[in-house]
């Protein structure tokens, strides 16, 4: 199955740090395969491997990476929750992309809310690789507009199956100015930043400050996390699945 969200990527920049990247899989070839591509790029440093969620988050604390492949599923500490104990540390943890054999399974979903800031099929390019690390490392989502919608399909399917009322209130939704919990409402419907400047008449670059400014007050690390707390705590409401 091959990943079909475009995003748009940042170019390498020869006169920035080098992206810190830590692998973790207990499967040996999947981990010696990524880092050998990740070496290739002479942005990337390879800090890292590790066969299980506990060593990768050992690791992260001696080296501390920028960005984390993860695998799901690893014996002992599984992905998703070395993914919410990195995310719960002191300064955020290293950024997370999940790595996955099936498109946004259950298992992603739950690793998205763990604290990751999105996910690659294991079948993924090298150039989709590259591409998928520098925008992570960079601060952005690797959320497309579409997979937001299966994400909104997937709270729709889980509040139906389970009957749930929407989630208590955030106390910092409060501190929202009216634009913002605005930008917040369109994020979390799928739309993408030229897609909410089209619908509030205003310019991109207005967006992107709103989202900024959102994020920074909910203490969010990106629109991921904005979807997630936007859908739990009952601000967006899911009105049936969205087609991709």
């Amino acid at each position: 199955m091959k990943q079909a969200e475009s995003i748009s990527e940042p170019s390498p920049d020869p006169t920035a740090p080098s992206v810190r990247v830590l692998i973790a899989d207990d499967h040996s070839v999947v981990r010696t395969g990524f880092a050998a591509l990740l070496e290739t790029q002479p942005d990337f440093t390879v800090v890292g491997t590790a066969r299980d969620g506990a060593e990768a988050v050992r690791l992260c604390a001696e080296h501390r990476p920028d960005v984390v492949l993860m695998d799901v599923r690893m014996p002992g500490v599984d992905g998703i929750e070395a993914t919410r104990t990195l995310a719960a540390g002191p300064d955020g943890g290293p950024r997370v992309l999940i790595l996955t054999t099936f498109d946004l399974d259950h298992y992603v979903y739950d690793a998205l809310r763990a604290g990751a800031s999105g996910f690659l099929l294991k079948d993924v390019t090298a150039e989709r690789l590259f591409d998928a690390v520098r925008v992570v490392a960079a601060g952005d989502a690797l959320l497309a507009p579409a997979v937001t919608r299966r994400l909104i399909g997937e709270f729709t399917r889980l509040r139906d199956s389970a009957r749930a009322e929407p989630g208590p209130a955030v106390p910092a939704l409060a501190g929202l100015t009216p634009r913002e919990t605005e930008v917040l409402r369109l994020v979390a419907q799928g739309l993408s930043n030229p897609e909410i400047a089209g619908r509030l008449v205003v310019t991109e670059e207005t967006v992107k400050t709103h989202v900024s400014r959102l994020l920074g007050k909910l203490r969010l690390r990106d629109r991921t996390q904005a979807v997630v707390i936007a859908y739990e705590s009952g601000l967006v409401v899911p009105r049936g699945k969205e087609a991709d």
